[in-house]
């Protein structure tokens, strides 16, 4: 097949450029050229917010699927809307599992579980990107098909709720026996995904004629609490211990509030997913890749370069007064209960 993705060098696309290559199919990226393509790969290079830079890199070109990795609002829709009418026989929306309610009311999440999330602006903007997307297919039968992804990960994520961009940070604590910050009890049940495993799913839809008009979140089996992530990082790590701080959400947010989207709009809550409904479209689809193995990769490739061994201090200092805040006011508040 001929298949364009838009992006197509991020954690997630970069495995599904492999796989669809690996497979046979035709594939080109569109995306700004700041990073290199995969091996096989055509690179078209534009802005895709400069509309006319766009059209140019296109041509006159028609896809048998089109998959958008990097469409994030409304706006973004209705220009891939004017690019795409009529010259690609499917569009996969990569949208996301956080827009589904939070706090959800019933586990496991389906497709079918309302798209609510009053927390984050990405999430809802993803959700307004859908119901625009599913507008166009009854008005015009524009072919969408819809994919959300949960927490995805590649060997350069620490998969964990209170971490920088510079992943490698929460490594470093560990190991050094510091502690790390835990939102709520720790207990909230979550699923983790392996990028290999999520390709899997994603290139099985490309070209499914039946998958038009669906929804699918593409997630492991394998469902873990934040204290086992911890802990399995901790291990794979070889941290001489684990040094959880347990602070409820409400008081990261209220001393830290850039993560009010992630917490409360996705990471303070249970995640389980039924993802029957991708292994009935791909029976092929199965992950294999258990969170322990995928975090020794993680751990292994930031091993083997000490270059990619980025410390945040300014987070790192952001973490300790938050700790320091907490056990302080815990303390003060057992004095006050008489324990």
């Amino acid at each position: 097949m001929k298949i364009l993705f838009l992006g197509g060098t991020g954690v997630i696309s970069s495995a599904c450029a492999q796989l669809a290559v690996a497979r046979g199919h035709h594939l080109t990226v569109l995306n700004r050229g700041r990073r290199p393509a995969s091996h096989g790969v055509r690179q078209l290079t534009a802005d895709l917010h400069n509309p006319a830079a766009t059209a140019a890199a296109l041509g006159r070109e028609n896809w048998d699927a089109v998959v958008d990795f990097i469409a994030f609002t409304p706006a973004d829709i209705a220009g891939r809307l004017d690019h795409f009418r009529g010259r690609t026989s499917q569009y996969l929306f990569i949208s996301s599992a956080s827009a589904y309610q939070k706090p959800v009311s019933s586990l496991p999440i389906t497709e079918s579980t309302p798209l609510v999330n009053p927390f984050w602006d990405y999430s809802r903007n993803k959700q307004a990107c859908e119901e625009r997307l599913l507008h166009a297919l009854r008005v015009e039968g524009f072919p969408v098909t819809i994919v959300r992804p949960s927490w995805t990960y590649d060997e350069t994520r620490i998969t964990v709720p209170v971490n920088s961009p510079k992943n490698f940070t929460l490594v470093y604590r560990l190991r050094q026996g510091r502690p790390v910050i835990v939102p709520g009890d720790g207990t909230s049940l979550w699923t983790m995904t392996h990028n290999t495993d999520f390709a899997r799913g994603l290139v099985g839809l490309l070209g499914h004629s039946g998958a038009i008009g669906h929804a699918f979140h593409i997630t492991s089996d394998e469902v873990l609490t934040w204290n086992q992530i911890y802990q399995t990082i901790a291990d794979v790590a070889g941290a001489p211990q684990l040094r959880l701080v347990h602070i409820a959400s409400d008081y990261i947010t209220a001393c830290l509030p850039e993560y009010v989207g992630s917490l409360h709009g996705d990471k303070s809550y249970s995640t389980v997913f039924d993802n029957s409904k991708i292994k009935q479209f791909v029976p092929e689809f199965v992950a294999t890749t258990r969170f322990r193995a995928g975090m020794a990769r993680s751990i292994a490739w930031y091993d083997a370069d000490p270059a990619r061994q980025q410390i945040d201090a300014e987070a790192e200092a952001a973490w300790d007064k938050l700790i320091q805040s907490y056990e302080r006011n815990l303390a003060k508040t057992r004095q006050e209960f008489g324990f």
